[in-house]
């Protein structure tokens, strides 16, 4: 196919094509192909919406089966066969074998919808209209998300002032810094000149912000902060949920419950757009229609998403995840040293980056790149793009995985680091 269709008709807003320049045309599993029959590896999931492999065999054949036998496709929030199935399946089989109590609120189909809902919510509950959010976060591209996210690019593009929210120093920032303590302060001091916060969103890990692992302790403070001053805890599982680190949501390792959570990208399964707002029942004071969305009833998404859940645990992919985690950070660690010693990594279960702050402006880029020559799809997070992100889906074979790891390798050795 011609590019020229897309560079003509496509807005120049478009952004991954012009890193991956080659016409897609068949996904299977950890594999994309292309038009002339070229393989990649791909190591970027979709931004994290297909963590269950490309066209996952069970989980397609329970959409094709639905659509087959016309089930039917849009439904608002009407009462449908399918959204029962998966929220009786979710509620008994994925929360509350954890203890987990919360209300599930569908608000429309992708993750900035499920923030919307959630900060609305927040500021309902409450009636304060400020919110505390980390320095080095991405919570969506809408006016209310964006407000949150910190990188400056997306923010420049909105046009308005995005108000409304204190940006807290994150932990890995600063490390003389207790940024709990800091948050004490502003809350505690009569000359802070902040306003108590409606909610503190926080991402378990920050993926988007260069995948940084918040420490469990800082998790459990947080929450305990929120307890002491009234404030609700929120917390991000759009791309670090459904297993990515190795359980089935990111905050569980901490062993804390926030107030509310978002889920979006895995959970519609097989890369269906679907979006979840989730929290506790005593929250729950909407009005009925008081937060709507025209595609918030989507049920093929229900359908891949409730064969998604039983998939997951009938293959145990939180204990695969962390397996194939511990390869994943097994390699990173005898292997970059020896390319260069400035090389740093870091991530949890199957989200791992390899910083290349210590190296000259664009040299990610450049990793991602030659990445792509080798046959291997993977993006960039970070400040300055400067973090190339290891995100392969869950199900990939261990041979793929560590052929994957050594084009990564072989492809950041072809620039002679110095």
């Amino acid at each position: 196919m011609n590019h020229r269709v897309f560079e003509e008709y496509e807005s120049e807003v478009r952004s991954y094509c012009r890193k991956f320049p080659t016409v897609f045309v068949k996904a299977k599993g950890a594999v994309l192909t292309d038009e002339n029959g070229a393989d990649y590896i791909d190591f970027f999931c979709g931004a994290g919406s297909c963590n269950y492999g490309h066209n996952n065999d069970f989980i397609k054949a329970r959409v094709v089966e639905y659509l087959q036998n016309d089930g039917i496709v849009h439904s608002l929030d009407m009462y449908a066969q399918a959204k029962g199935e998966f929220l009786d399946y979710f509620e008994n089989g994925v929360l509350k074998p954890r203890g987990l109590d919360y209300k599930i609120m569908f608000p429309g189909p992708t993750g900035t919808n499920a923030v919307e809902a959630a900060l609305k919510l927040a500021r309902k509950v409450t009636g304060r209209s400020n919110v505390f959010a980390l320095m080095g976060c991405f919570h969506g591209m809408s006016l209310g998300s964006m407000a949150l996210t910190t990188d400056a690019a997306s923010r420049k593009g909105c046009g308005v002032p995005l108000a409304n929210v204190t940006h807290i120093p994150a932990p890995y920032m600063f490390p003389q810094l207790d940024t709990i303590d800091y948050m004490e302060t502003i809350l505690t001091d009569d000359h802070s000149g902040v306003e108590k916060p409606a909610a503190l969103f926080v991402e378990a890990v920050q993926a988007e912000g260069g995948v940084y692992v918040l420490e469990d302790e800082w998790l459990r403070r947080a929450r305990a902060l929120c307890d002491r001053h009234g404030i609700l805890l929120a917390l991000d599982e759009i791309q670090v949920g459904c297993c990515r680190t190795g359980a089935f949501f990111a905050f569980e390792r901490a062993g804390i419950k926030p107030d509310i959570f978002v889920m979006a990208k895995s959970i519609g399964g097989m890369g269906f757009p679907f979006a979840l707002t989730l929290f506790k029942p005593e929250l729950d004071i909407w009005s009925p229609g008081e937060h709507n969305g025209t595609f918030r009833g989507f049920q093929p998404a229900m359908v891949a998403a409730k064969a998604a859940l039983e998939y997951m645990l009938k293959y145990d992919v939180e204990a695969e995840t962390r397996r194939k985690g511990a390869i994943i950070e097994a390699y990173l660690r005898e292997n970059l040293p020896k390319i260069n010693g400035k090389l740093g990594c870091r991530g949890i279960g199957m989200i791992w980056g390899i910083d290349f702050a210590a190296f000259p402006e664009g040299s990610a880029r450049r990793a991602s790149k030659n990445c792509f020559e080798r046959g291997l799809v993977i993006e960039l997070a970070g400040r300055g793009d400067c973090v190339l992100k290891l995100m392969p889906p869950l199900t990939i074979s261990d041979d793929m995985l560590v052929t994957g790891l050594g084009r990564i390798t072989d492809a950041i050795k072809s620039m002679n680091l110095e």
